[in-house]
Formats: C-alpha cells, sequence, structure tokens
C-alpha cells in the first residue's frame, strides 16, 4: 500500500532552502518515491496555513518512506534543511 509523506516548511534562508531542494528529488528515487505536491499556492478552505511550502512525497510502502527518510542521503540533505527552515513531517500509509 502507498504511503505519503506529508511536509509543512516554514523557511527563514532561502539559499540554504535551494541547496537543499537541489539534493531532495536524488535522494527519494532509489526509495521509489515521487513529488506529488512541491510547493505552493496553498489556499485554506478551512482552518489556517501559516507555512511557506507544502510537499507531499508518495512511496510504495511506509517502510520505503521510512527508509529513506533515515537514508545516509536524506540525513545529509536534512542537515543543509535545518540551517535554513524548520519543518514538520508526517507519514500516512
Amino acid at each position: 500500500m502507498a504511503a505519503f509523506v506529508l511536509v509543512e516548511v516554514d523557511i527563514y534562508d532561502n539559499e540554504v532552502y535551494d541547496e537543499y531542494k537541489k539534493l531532495t528529488p536524488g535522494s527519494i528515487e532509489p526509495f521509489g518515491g515521487k513529488f506529488v505536491i512541491r510547493g505552493l499556492p496553498v489556499e485554506a478552505l478551512e482552518g489556517e496555513w501559516k507555512h511557506d511550502r507544502l510537499v507531499l512525497l508518495e512511496f510504495p510502502d511506509k517502510q520505503k518512506a521510512l527508509d529513506w527518510y533515515h537514508s545516509e542521503a536524506y540525513i545529509k540533505a536534512r542537515q543543509i534543511r535545518s540551517k535554513g527552515s524548520s519543518a514538520n513531517f508526517f507519514i500516512v500509509g
């Protein structure tokens, strides 16, 4: 069963975040992941949207999503991301 990773991002250094964005696609491909949503705009139909960016990733299953998140390639990308943004990650599936 497919699994999805939903990410809410708040960016405070666009240059650093741009470096992170260059690394992410290559990190998800080996795990069968793909971008479903990558960016904006987000329109809140109910409630409030208070973040700078929304990302939705799809993986073949939950284990592949977890393997990606804990992979060496993504750990490197996360370390860069944390210098220019904060994020909330959620997994469904």
